[in-house]
Formats: C-alpha cells, sequence, structure tokens
C-alpha cells in the first residue's frame, strides 16, 4: 500500500519578514525603481482564468450546523495587502497605480473567492519574474511536453503570502490536469487562514485525497469544507456532499476499492508515469485481488462442509418443498398396487369437493393437473 498525504494542522509561517495574508501590514514607504514592466503582461496571460472563474455565490448554510472554522477575508482587505506587498518589493509608482485600477478595480468588501486568488497572482507577476511565468503556466488548458519545477514556492525564503497563495492556484491547475500527485504535494500543509481563498483549498483537497483513495483525508477536508458551507459556492457544496457519500462507504480491499486502484493505474499510464509509484500501486492491486480470491475459497468450502452435514440422513420430514441433498442411487422400492375395490375412485360430491379445496389452498394449475388426473381414471374404466 502507498502512503498517501495527510491533512496535517501546520501553524502560519513565522519568521519570513511577512505577515499572514489576513492581517494588514505596515503602511507603504517609499518608491522604489525597476521591477520590470513586461511583468505586467502577466495580467493578460491570466485573463482566461479569470473567466473561467465563477462567481462566488453563497450556498446555504450545511445541515451540519457546525460552527465554521475558517471565514474567507473581504477582497477589499486583499487589494490592500496586494498593494502594500508591491510597495515592500519597490515596484514602481506607476506599474502599482496601473495594477491598483486594472487588476483591483471593483474590489469590495465581498468575501475573497477565486477571482481575488487570480487578481493576488497577477499583482505577484508584476513584480516577481518566477510568478509571471507561474502564471502563465496556469493559465494553460494542456500540460506542456515537460513540467517545470516549483521549489522556489516551498523556499523559506519565498514571502509566506505569496507561496501560500501561489501553492493553492498551482495546485488547483494540477488537479484540472489529473496531476493528482503533484496536486497534493502543492496544497500539502495549507491552512484556510494561509490563503485568500479557503474554499477552494479545502474543496481542492479534498478532489485529491478522493481520487487518490485516501478516505480519512479526503473526509476531513470535506467537513471543514461543509462546515463554512454559507461562504462556499454551491457546486463546491454540491459535489462535497457526492464525495463525502461515495468515501464514507468505501472498505480497503473491496472489490470496489480495487477497481478504483486499476483506473488510478490507467490514469498514471496515460500520463506517461511508469515509475516506482505505479509498480507500489499495481503490485498492491494483485496482493488485494489474491485476499479477495482466498476469502472467496474459504467461503465456497465452508458452504461445501455445510452441504455434506446437512446430506445426514434424519427421521424428521423436512419442513418445506425443496430439493434434499444427498449422495444416493435415487432408487426406490417397486410396489404393485391392485386396482381393485374402486382405489383412487372419490363419490362425484367428495370429488367436487376435493377440487374446490385445491383451488382454495394451491395454485390454479394444481387443479388443472388433479382434474386431468380424474378423467384420465375415468377413461380407463
Amino acid at each position: 500500500m502507498r502512503c498517501l498525504l495527510t491533512l496535517t494542522p501546520n501553524p502560519s509561517p513565522k519568521g519570513r519578514g511577512e505577515q499572514s495574508a489576513l492581517t494588514p501590514g505596515p503602511s507603504p514607504k517609499g518608491r522604489g525603481e525597476g521591477g520590470g514592466r513586461g511583468a505586467i503582461l502577466g495580467v493578460i496571460a491570466l485573463s482566461s482564468l479569470l473567466l473561467g472563474a465563477s462567481a462566488s455565490t453563497a450556498a446555504p448554510a450545511d445541515p451540519l450546523g457546525q460552527t465554521p472554522s475558517w471565514n474567507p477575508p473581504t477582497a477589499a482587505a486583499v487589494r490592500d495587502r496586494a498593494m502594500q506587498w508591491l510597495a515592500q518589493h519597490k515596484v514602481d509608482e506607476a506599474i502599482q497605480t496601473k495594477a491598483q485600477r486594472e487588476i483591483w478595480d471593483g474590489a469590495d468588501d465581498a468575501p475573497a473567492d477565486a477571482q481575488t486568488l487570480a487578481r493576488l497572482a497577477a499583482t505577484f507577476a508584476l513584480a516577481d519574474p518566477r510568478a509571471e511565468k507561474l502564471v502563465r503556466l496556469c493559465a494553460q488548458t494542456r500540460l506542456p511536453p515537460e513540467l517545470p519545477g516549483q521549489e522556489w514556492l516551498q523556499d523559506a525564503a519565498t514571502p509566506p503570502l505569496e507561496a501560500a497563495n501561489l501553492r493553492l492556484l498551482y495546485g488547483r491547475w494540477l488537479a484540472h490536469q489529473s496531476l493528482f500527485d503533484e496536486a497534493a504535494a502543492a496544497l500539502a500543509d495549507l491552512e484556510p487562514g494561509d490563503v485568500v481563498d479557503p474554499a477552494s483549498l479545502l474543496f481542492y483537497q479534498a478532489v485529491v485525497h478522493h481520487q487518490l483513495l485516501d478516505r480519512d483525508a479526503g473526509l476531513e477536508a470535506i467537513d471543514r469544507l461543509l462546515e463554512g458551507a454559507e461562504h462556499c459556492p454551491r457546486r463546491y457544496v454540491a459535489l462535497a456532499h457526492l464525495l463525502r457519500d461515495d468515501l464514507k462507504d468505501l472498505t480497503e480491499d473491496s472489490l470496489d476499492h480495487i477497481a478504483r486502484r486499476m483506473g488510478d493505474i490507467e490514469r498514471r499510464l496515460g500520463l506517461g508515469r511508469a515509475g516506482e509509484p505505479v509498480l507500489r500501486i499495481e503490485d498492491g492491486v494483485i496482493e488485494s485481488l489474491d485476499k479477495l480470491i482466498k476469502k472467496l475459497e474459504e467461503q465456497l468450502q465452508q458452504q461445501q462442509c455445510n452441504a455434506g452435514a446437512n446430506n445426514i440422513q434424519s427421521t424428521k420430514p423436512a419442513s418445506d418443498s425443496q430439493l434434499m441433498g444427498g449422495t444416493g442411487p435415487g432408487q426406490v422400492t417397486q410396489r404393485r398396487l391392485a386396482n381393485q375395490h374402486g382405489w383412487g375412485n372419490l363419490p362425484p360430491k367428495q370429488r367436487e369437493e376435493a377440487l374446490q379445496q385445491i383451488g382454495r389452498h394451491f395454485p390454479s394449475h394444481y387443479q388443472d393437473v388433479i382434474e386431468q388426473y380424474f378423467r384420465r381414471l375415468a377413461e380407463e374404466e
């Protein structure tokens, strides 16, 4: 069995010279030079992502009635934090003004959502060429021939606000490309308080764990998502309920579990992943199949033993009409019955009463058989 990622609580990063995404930073001071005007093209590259991010229509409260453990910041608060981030990175004032006007126009006190995350990523692209490349990558609908590494997102030198939110952007894109292992690594240990769109974080963590058949971690992410259902898009809530119903009945080494792992192998091979992880999953499938076959053989053997015990003759007649087991030759002693004294014949009145009793207590075709029998006797006489 492979070792899958779990949702382990992780405290917010400290000591990186950056405050939390939800905490207003100090007022910007000074105006720097440089920053690269060409980096603002990342906003254009992100346009398709912005169009694909639907409005965060709040869903009704989840019937679980739990107190939400997370709350999204407002879009206006994220805008202010993004502008402070630009000032701290000494981006040219003209670019800051353009970002305020073109990227953050319309940001208000509404809860932050996927579009807010896309705006924040476009802001990072103005000052960080690495972020610009990542934003361009996540705007693509197809995988490149070779997936570039994003180790800098895990680097302690990367500001937490930038690292956490770009990891979410990247993990979501990886999940859309069916790269669930890579998505799990990108989203691992992220907490709702680390990002501006906690609903998307919990939803895609649930999706990734569901696809990787990590039942417990998937149910944990789904429950946390549904705690704040009023802050989630309706589609997230609807799909979360379906994922929970699907995961809660998943039993390890069952035929359903084996079939899903075989589907996961097919997905990996379709992506050109044929290395050690796939071999481990294949070995696990074979092992589970062996266990299942052995269990079925034991059940069959037990049934045969029970059938053999039932073949022992008993003086007690069978309680119901059924096929009885036995190993005898099936021969019976022949008896000659004398056809005299009207044996087998009934007076007409008693015969009619018998037919009526048959009609009341037995199926109709039995009555037809009995009538044919009596007619045959009458013809023989």
